[in-house]
């Protein structure tokens, strides 16, 4: 029983309208599903990912509009980082981030830069073998375009506590840096650095959560399994388009094991993934009041490829 890697990372922006300008009009990934956030209705839940939505590339945000600015700490994912294909990508990527004023830092075969609201991301060049998930977009060439998930990276005072957590509990293998969760399709890191003083704090520009990938078959026995080693888990929830459990690691970072499907096309055609506001059943009575108060949102068609568009 493995999991898959990264099923999706989730943070919080102050700013829907720049935040879908920023990684659906600069970074050429879908907007998949525009719905709210099931514990707290009155917010969006941004997804965005391949063209499929896909488990491996979603990065999701709670909008919380006008909250301070969030400051990473402790326990907290303080980055998160991307595959690209090639050097060449690479070197796109730097000229395009620039020509939109964001600042970039090239390390040989990496990319650093951050978000408006200051959340960290890094490009790196894919050595994993994993099948590319990736969005069209008519600014992104398909062969420089990001495609997926290649790892996250946290702070912690001491690492050492979760070690039994990640190996024995959830099968994380050591590597280099920290461990690999690598399932039979897909596998993604997971890497501590040194903590900074600042105590962390939640807000704009800060990472809520990483989800770990898991079949629904074994989704119930993951649960056992973090029991078993310590952590304490809640039942699982129902999102709809996927089924979570949450619980935080030794270290502090907020896990959730999320299932592989049913998935974003469980209630919009596939090609017209996000252009709507999407209410999963048991949340469909809040629509007249909460489309009053979530904040327009850029239409995200006038990246789409034309064919992409039309169907054609």
């Amino acid at each position: 029983m493995k999991l898959e890697g990264v099923h999706h990372v989730t943070a919080i922006t102050a700013d829907a309208p720049r935040n879908v300008e920023f990684y659906a009009g600069l970074l050429g990934l879908r907007l998949v599903k525009k719905t709210v956030n099931q514990d707290d209705p009155t917010v969006y839940h941004l997804f965005y990912g391949d063209e499929q939505g896909d488990p491996g590339l979603d990065l999701t945000f709670f909008e919380y509009p006008g909250v301070a600015p969030g400051r990473t700490g402790a326990g907290m994912v303080h980055r998160i980082v991307w595959r690209v294909a090639s050097p060449e990508a690479i070197d796109f990527w730097a000229t395009r981030l620039g020509a939109e004023s964001v600042e970039s830092r090239r390390e040989d075969d990496r990319l650093r830069f951050s978000d408006p609201e200051g959340l960290e991301h890094e490009l790196r060049f894919d050595t994993s073998g994993d099948d590319p998930l990736i969005a069209d977009h008519v600014e992104v060439p398909r062969e420089f375009a990001l495609q997926g998930f290649d790892g996250v990276r946290a702070y912690s005072d001491d690492p050492d506590r979760s070690t039994s957590l990640l190996e024995d509990a959830l099968g994380f293998e050591r590597r280099d840096e920290g461990w690999e969760s690598r399932g039979e399709r897909r596998g993604s890191f997971y890497v501590y650095d040194e903590a900074p003083e600042a105590r962390g704090l939640q807000g704009a520009g800060s990472v809520h959560h990483v989800a770990w990938a898991s079949s629904m078959e074994d989704h119930e026995r993951w649960r056992e399994r973090v029991i078993r080693g310590g952590a304490r888990p809640t039942p699982v929830i129902d999102r709809f388009y996927f089924r979570s459990i949450y619980f935080r690691e030794p270290s502090g970072v907020l896990f959730e094991i999320a299932t592989i499907g049913p998935g974003f096309a469980a209630d919009e055609d596939p090609e017209h993934l996000g252009e709507r506001l999407s209410l999963p059943p048991n949340f469909e009575h809040l629509r007249d009041r909460v489309e009053k108060t979530l904040t327009p949102v850029p239409d995200t068609r006038q990246w789409r490829p034309a064919k992409v568009r039309t169907g054609e």
